[in-house]
C-alpha cells in the first residue's frame, strides 16, 4: 500500500522536481508578521519552491483569517491548506474531512469551560482590556486575555506585559487545574492568547491528512517551536523535520540554503 501510496504522489505531483517532499509552514512569524498579509516577495519565494516540492500551511486560526494572510490565496498558492491545525483542510480547493471540539466536549462541558474562562477574565487586573476574549472555532477555543478586537499598540504593550507578567501562563495553569479531566491541551502562540483543544488536536493533527500520501520527507518551518509554543508537538514530531525560523525573511533564507533556490 505505501508503494502504491507514493506512485501515485508522484502523478499527481510530477511537475516537482522532489514529488514525494512536502514543506509545511506555519503562518504568523514565519510567512507573516503576526497577523499581517503576506508580503509579495515571500509570494514569489513560495512559488519558486513549488516547482521543487509540494507545498502546505497549518495554522491555529480559522479559515478565513488564514486567507486573509495569505491574500486569499491560500488554497490556489498551496497545495495543502490546514486551518485550526488541520480540523478544517483543503487539498487544493477540494475539502477534506475534519472534527470538531463541540462534538468532542458536549455543550455541558463546553460551557462550563467557556463560564469559567469569563469569569477568570472578569478577575484579572491588567493595563487594558477590550472585546473578543474567546473566539470559538471548529477545532479549538482561541483565549485572549486583553481581547481580540485590540489595536495593533495594545497588543503589542500586552504582549510586552505578557512577557514580564506571565498572564497567559498563569491562566493556562489555573484551566488545567479546574478541568484535569477533560482531555484537553494549552498551547500558547502569538502575541496576546492561547489555544485550547483536545489531546493530539495540535498541529500534528494535519499530519493525518498527509499519511495517505506516502510523503518521505515532511519539513516543517515554525518560530513557535520551543516546549510550550503552538509549534512544538509538529516540530518534534518523529513525522516531520523540524526547522525553527526567526521571520519570514529567515524562511525564506533557510528554504532558499536547503533547496538551492537563488
Amino acid at each position: 500500500r505505501r508503494c502504491s501510496c507514493r506512485a501515485q504522489l508522484r502523478m499527481a505531483f510530477s511537475d516537482r522536481e522532489l514529488p514525494t517532499t512536502i514543506c509545511l509552514f506555519d503562518v504568523d512569524g514565519t510567512l507573516t508578521e503576526p497577523r499581517l498579509v503576506i508580503k509579495p516577495e515571500t509570494s514569489v519565494f513560495l512559488q519558486k519552491l513549488r516547482k521543487k516540492v509540494v507545498v502546505g500551511v497549518v495554522g491555529g486560526s480559522d479559515l478565513v483569517k488564514i486567507e486573509e494572510q495569505m491574500d486569499n490565496t491560500a488554497r490556489t498558492a498551496f497545495d495543502f491548506t490546514f486551518a485550526e491545525n488541520g480540523l478544517t483542510a483543503f487539498k487544493g480547493e477540494s475539502e477534506l474531512k475534519g472534527d470538531s471540539v463541540l462534538e468532542f466536549l458536549g455543550e455541558e462541558r463546553l460551557q462550563k469551560l467557556i463560564n469559567f474562562t469569563l469569569r477568570y477574565v472578569a478577575d484579572l487586573n491588567i493595563p487594558q482590556k477590550r472585546g473578543t476574549f474567546i473566539e470559538f472555532r471548529k477545532g479549538m477555543l482561541n483565549i485572549s486575555p486583553i481581547g481580540r478586537n485590540c489595536s495593533r499598540e495594545e497588543r503589542n504593550a500586552f504582549e510586552k506585559y505578557d512577557h514580564e507578567h506571565h498572564i497567559r501562563k498563569t491562566m493556562v495553569q489555573a484551566l488545567q487545574q479546574a478541568f484535569p479531566d477533560y482531555g484537553l491541551k494549552y498551547s500558547i502562540g502569538g502575541q496576546i492568547s492561547f489555544d485550547v483543544f483536545p489531546i493530539g488536536w495540535d498541529k500534528t493533527y494535519c499530519l493525518k491528512h498527509l499519511h495517505q500520501y506516502g510523503f518521505t520527507q515532511i519539513h516543517f518551518f515554525g518560530d513557535k517551536t520551543f516546549e510550550g509554543g503552538n509549534d512544538y508537538e509538529i516540530f518534534s514530531s518523529p513525522d516531520t523535520i523540524g526547522h525553527t525560523v526567526k521571520s519570514p525573511a529567515d524562511t525564506i533564507q533557510q528554504l532558499a540554503d536547503l533547496f538551492n533556490i537563488a
